[in-house]
């Protein structure tokens, strides 16, 4: 207990940190938008890069991360339309609770990922990541366009897929590891300290775009939606890993991504193809709250 707590407790606190400098307008509120930016465009991928080049991919079960992944979203994606009708959702209400029930936080998953295990779990992850983030917003995609009026093309969603920069990266970083190129030492040394910087400044930021006024909005909604990222799919991952045979650090690592909370990005998307904006940001600000309590419970279950 007390490691799992003295692992995860850090990024809480960071989360509170960034929402305590939002709330009292330190360092300003001209200063969030450029850190998240910079966190996504140029810090998270730097890191990823520098990882994935250097790590020892011999072990790693690609064929069979993806496996699991695939089962957990299918099975993930059932359990909301089965409760869809006994929610009474609209068609806007359904896509935001969808993507509260699938999307994943990249920061918080990265920050557990690297305090519970060792050093090559960032490049483990980055596997993980780069399966998962594309079939996500494939999923949530056509969901969009099953339920809502606005129907992107899919040249526009591949176009999404491909600059998307955790993705981007995270091909460089194996490319470079298979082809055996590797990275340069000199580029190496100023990647790790950029790369130190991603997983502080993206929590800090995580924590600064909450909204606690939202929690007023659909609190059945924002509970069940909560059960079922928090709760379900950990359950659903777990089984699916047991199932697969894999080691329990292994299945730890990968319980780690499907129990963190919601991702930010769902709100973008929600603006953008006629969600309901107000619905999402209450499931992702009361989901991250959840997970201070849920997440350490889930890990103490799996180590």
């Amino acid at each position: 207990m007390q490691t799992v707590l003295s692992a995860l407790w850090p990024i809480f606190a960071l989360l509170v940190l960034g929402q305590l400098g939002r709330r009292y307008q330190f360092p300003g509120d001209a200063f969030w938008l450029p850190a998240e930016k910079l966190t996504y465009f140029v810090l998270f991928p730097v890191m990823l890069v520098d990882r994935l080049a250097s790590a020892d991919m011999s072990g790693v079960p690609v064929f069979s991360i993806a496996v699991a992944i695939i089962t957990m979203l299918l099975i993930g994606t059932g359990v909301c339309y089965v409760l869809r009708p006994w929610l009474g959702l609209t068609a806007a209400s359904f896509t935001s609770f969808y993507q509260g029930g699938i999307r994943f936080n990249t920061y918080v998953a990265l920050a557990a990922a690297a305090a519970l295990f060792h050093n090559n779990a960032i490049a483990i992850s980055a596997v993980i990541i780069g399966i998962m983030i594309p079939l996500i917003n494939v999923l949530c995609i056509m969901v969009f366009s099953l339920h809502t009026t606005v129907s992107p093309s899919v040249v526009n969603v591949a176009k999404n897929l491909i600059k998307n920069p955790l993705i981007l990266s995270c091909l460089i970083g194996i490319s470079l590891n298979l082809s055996g190129l590797g990275i340069h030492a000199g580029f190496s040394s100023v990647a790790g300290l950029l790369g130190g910087m991603a997983l502080p400044l993206g929590l800090l930021a995580v924590g600064a775009g909450l909204n606690l006024q939202t929690l007023r909005t659909g609190k059945l909604i924002i509970w069940v939606s909560a059960a079922i990222k928090l709760i379900v799919f950990p359950l659903i991952m777990w089984s699916v890993c047991w199932l697969l045979g894999f080691s329990q650090e292994m299945t730890a690592l990968m319980v780690v991504f499907a129990a963190v909370p919601t991702a930010p990005s769902g709100y973008i998307l929600a603006r953008q193809l006629g969600g309901d904006t107000e619905l999402m940001a209450a499931i992702i600000t009361g989901q991250t709250l959840l997970s201070f309590l849920f997440m350490p419970l889930v890990m103490l279950l799996v180590l």
